[in-house]
Formats: C-alpha cells, sequence, structure tokens
C-alpha cells in the first residue's frame, strides 16, 4: 500500500502527520513524503520543517494520494507541475484524499467537478471556483475522493478511509493504539456551534497568521 504525502512551503502540520499516524499504522503502509524537489519544507509559521525524501518526479503512482491544506496551497493553484502531478498519480490511485485548504488544489487539478467537497470553514465557498459542491461536513466521502474539513479533521478522515482499506476492526484498533478518545473542553469547534465573539476572535487570528507569512 504505497502511501504518496504531498509537501509544499508554508503547509498545516497536522493536516499532513494526523493522517499520517493513522495510515503508516496500515498493514503493509509504505509512506512517502514528497515534494517538488527534496528538503526541508516549513510550516506556515516557520516553526517546524517537515522532510521530503522524494520528489513529484520520483513518484508516479500510490494507493492513496494525501494533498494537506495550509496557506502554501494558495500559489499552488495556478502552479501547473504541480496540478499536473496531482492529476496524474489519481489516474493511477485507488484513494485521493485531502484535508482543509488541500481540496483546493484538488479542485484546481480538476478532479472536484460536479462533486461534493470540503474544507476549512472560512474559505468553504471557494470550493465553487472549481465546479465542486461546498458541504459543511467534516469528512465528505465522493467515489475514491475524500476531502476532509480543517486541520484535525484529517484524523477522521483517515480513520475512515481506514476502515474502507482494512475493515472496521483494523481502524477501531489503530484509533485505540493512538488512542484517539476526542473529549475537548469547549462546544465551539465549528462555526454553527461557536459564540459570535469566538467566531469573531478566530478570523482575526487566521488573518493575522495570514499577513504574518506573505
Amino acid at each position: 500500500m504505497d502511501i504518496a504525502i504531498l509537501l509544499f512551503p508554508r503547509l498545516t502540520a497536522l493536516d499532513a502527520v494526523g493522517p499520517y499516524e493513522v495510515l503508516q499504522r496500515l498493514p503493509g503502509a509504505n509512506v512517502k513524503f514528497v515534494a517538488a524537489e527534496r528538503g526541508s519544507y516549513r510550516t506556515e509559521q516557520n516553526m517546524l520543517g517537515l522532510d521530503a525524501d522524494f520528489a513529484t518526479d520520483e513518484v508516479t503512482h500510490a494507493d492513496i494520494l494525501l494533498v494537506p491544506g495550509g496557506i502554501g496551497t494558495r500559489p499552488l493553484i495556478e502552479d501547473q507541475p504541480t496540478l499536473e502531478w496531482i492529476r496524474a498519480v489519481d489516474a493511477g490511485s485507488q484513494w485521493t484524499t485531502s484535508v482543509c485548504t488541500g481540496s483546493l488544489l484538488l479542485g484546481a487539478a480538476g478532479l472536484l467537478e460536479g462533486k461534493k467537497a470540503t474544507t476549512h470553514w472560512r474559505v468553504l465557498d471557494l470550493l465553487t471556483q472549481f465546479g465542486a459542491i461546498p458541504v459543511s461536513e467534516r469528512v465528505v466521502e465522493q467515489g475514491k475522493i475524500i476531502t476532509a474539513a480543517g486541520v484535525s479533521s484529517g484524523i477522521d478522515m483517515a480513520l475512515t478511509l481506514a476502515a474502507h482499506v482494512a475493515g472496521d476492526e483494523v481502524a477501531q484498533a489503530i484509533q485505540l493504539g493512538i488512542e484517539y478518545d476526542p473529549q475537548p473542553p469547549f462546544d465551539c469547534g465549528s462555526v454553527a456551534k461557536a459564540p459570535e465573539a469566538v467566531y469573531q476572535l478566530a478570523l482575526a487570528g487566521l488573518a493575522r497568521a495570514d499577513t504574518a507569512t506573505r
């Protein structure tokens, strides 16, 4: 089971690492972190680096393709080599997946036309630019394409995928192995639940983060 996780400058770490912690536990999993060139790629705030051991021209096939999100997805929407690679790998994949704004790259590659998809709540409407149907859900399945909403939802997506690949029992064992038993201290993890003041505070924080990475 070859699994390719795309890396790029200014990605969100958990978008890649959360699903990795699930998928690398699948029987026979062979995970490759792939980028335009081999090397280290810094996350949005430049505080953490993730290493790509493979360049895109070295990985032409994957059973599972995972495209994470982050502010770094914005310039890649028009980066034809990246989009061509996504299309090429998707052509032979069993599953093509994304987390957060990674779905914008799937859309830009032409993979979401007429399909339901999700992404981070702040940019959900942008999916319409690519012919997708925005859905405010944590995990959205459309055939072999699975999109996940913001950041932490990548773990849910990966467990959903693990069940498809290896069965519910294996997926549940992986969930237990990583002790994924969310009990958040606050019930405001979605726009539908958050008070207006918290929503505005989150928007302001995201805007500051965007400005800091420009």
